[in-house]
C-alpha cells in the first residue's frame, strides 16, 4: 500500500473543515496486521470482516502490481460490494476491485503507467487511460497519485453537495475540479498558476458566465485566433473552449441552486443559458439531474452544513477550473445517513473504511 493515496483519503473524509457541520464520514482503517509503510506505522482499527458494515469501501493504491493482490482482501471488497457498499479504489487499488470482478465489462481507470498492463491482465475491464477517474455507479476507479484527489471530492460531491465539496477543496488548497484527463500528465507539466496563455482569459470569463460569450469573444479576448485558442484549451484544460464554458456555467447553477431561491429562469439568465429550457437540458445531461430534483437533494444540505460567510465555490489560486473527463452520475445517497461528528446518530449507520493489503 501507497502512503499518498491513503493520506488523502484521510484527509478528505477525515474530521471536516470547521465551516462544515452536520452529518460526516466515520472513517475505519481496516487490515489483517500492524504494517509498515515507508518510515510509517499503520495500525488498523479492525479486520477486512468490517467491510460487510461499510457504506463505503476505498481501497487505496497497492505496493506491488506484479503479483496477485491478497486473495483476502479481495473476497472481503467482494463481499462488501454484494452487500450494497459502493467500493472505489485509488491508483492501482484498482487491481483489486478487478481480481474481485468488480470491474468485469466495466468502464475503469488507474494509474496511466499501469492501464497497459491491468487491460491486459483483466481484458473484461475497459480501460480508460485518458481520464482522472470514473464514476459507474457504485465502482468507481481513479487515476493515479492526485486524481485520487479528484475522485475523492467528488464522492463528497455526491454525498454533500458542491458547496460542502468547494469548502472541502479549499481547506485542503486545491482546486474542486480540475480539468481534462490524465493523459495531460504522462508528458508535459501541470501549468503554474498563471504561467500559461489563458491564464488572464479564464478569470476574465468566470466574471461573465451570465453574458453569452463565444469562441470568438474568447479569441479577441485572449489576442488569438480561433484555431489558436482552441489549441491552447486542450493543452491547458484539456477540453474545448465551449465545453469548458458549458462546464462553468453548469457548476455556477448548481452552487445558485444550492444556496438561493432564485428561479430556474432566473438562474439560466444569471449562467448565460438564455431559457431555462436549455438549462435544463444541458444540466440533466451533465449532473445527471433535472435543476429542481438537484435543488431538493442538495439545497437543505448546503444551507445547514456551510456555516455563514464561509462557504462557497471557486478555485483556489486561480487554478483553471473545468470539470473531470466522466461527468459525475446522479447523486446517490449511502445506504443510510453517516454518522454525526461527534459520534451521535445510528450507531449501525454507514461508515467509510479504508482496506489495506498486508
Amino acid at each position: 500500500m501507497r502512503q499518498f493515496e491513503l493520506s488523502v483519503a484521510y484527509e478528505v473524509f477525515g474530521p471536516p473543515p470547521s465551516a462544515v457541520t452536520g452529518p460526516w464520514y466515520d472513517v475505519s482503517l481496516c487490515g489483517p496486521s500492524t504494517v509498515r509503510i515507508g518510515r510509517f506505522r499503520l495500525e488498523p482499527d479492525g479486520g477486512f470482516d468490517l467491510l460487510a458494515r461499510a457504506g463505503t469501501v476505498i481501497v487505496p493504491a497497492l505496493a506491488e502490481t506484479d503479483e496477485a493482490p491478497p486473495a483476502e482482501l479481495v473476497d472481503a471488497v467482494r463481499t462488501a460490494h454484494e452487500a450494497g457498499a459502493r467500493v472505489a479504489s485509488l491508483c492501482t487499488g484498482a487491481f483489486v476491485l478487478a481480481a474481485a470482478g468488480l470491474l468485469d465489462g466495466r468502464r475503469a481507470t488507474t494509474h496511466w503507467a499501469h492501464t497497459e498492463e491491468l487491460a491486459s491482465r483483466h481484458p473484461r475491464v475497459e480501460v480508460d487511460p485518458d481520464v482522472l477517474y470514473v464514476d459507474d455507479g457504485r465502482v468507481l476507479t481513479s487515476a493515479g497519485k492526485a486524481a485520487a484527489m479528484d475522485l475523492c471530492l467528488h464522492l463528497v460531491r455526491l454525498d454533500h453537495g458542491s458547496a460542502v465539496a468547494n469548502t472541502v477543496a479549499r481547506s485542503l488548497v486545491v482546486p474542486p475540479h480540475r480539468a481534462g484527463g490524465q493523459a495531460q500528465f504522462v508528458t508535459t507539466p501541470v501549468p503554474a498558476r498563471d504561467d500559461h496563455p489563458l491564464g488572464d482569459l479564464l478569470p476574465w470569463v468566470m466574471e461573465r458566465l451570465d453574458q453569452p460569450l463565444t469562441v470568438d469573444d474568447l479569441a479577441r479576448r485572449a489576442r488569438m485566433s480561433s484555431r489558436n485558442l482552441g489549441r491552447h484549451f486542450r493543452s491547458v484544460t484539456g477540453t474545448t473552449p465551449l465545453q469548458w464554458l458549458l462546464t462553468q456555467r453548469i457548476r455556477h447553477a448548481q452552487e445558485l441552486l444550492e444556496s438561493t431561491d432564485e428561479s430556474v429562469e432566473g438562474i439560466a439568465t444569471a449562467t448565460g443559458m438564455g431559457t431555462a429550457t436549455t438549462l435544463r437540458r444541458h444540466f440533466n445531461r451533465t449532473v445527471g439531474v433535472p435543476p429542481d430534483a438537484y435543488r431538493r437533494t442538495f439545497r437543505a444540505r448546503a444551507l445547514t452544513r456551510i456555516r455563514p460567510g464561509e462557504g462557497g465555490g471557486g478555485t483556489p489560486g486561480g487554478t483553471p477550473d473545468g470539470p473531470p473527463r466522466t461527468a459525475p452520475r446522479t447523486a446517490a445517497p449511502p445506504r443510510s445517513g453517516p454518522r454525526w461528528r461527534d459520534g451521535s446518530g445510528p450507531s449501525s449507520g454507514p461508515r467509510t473504511f479504508l482496506a489495506s493489503e498486508a
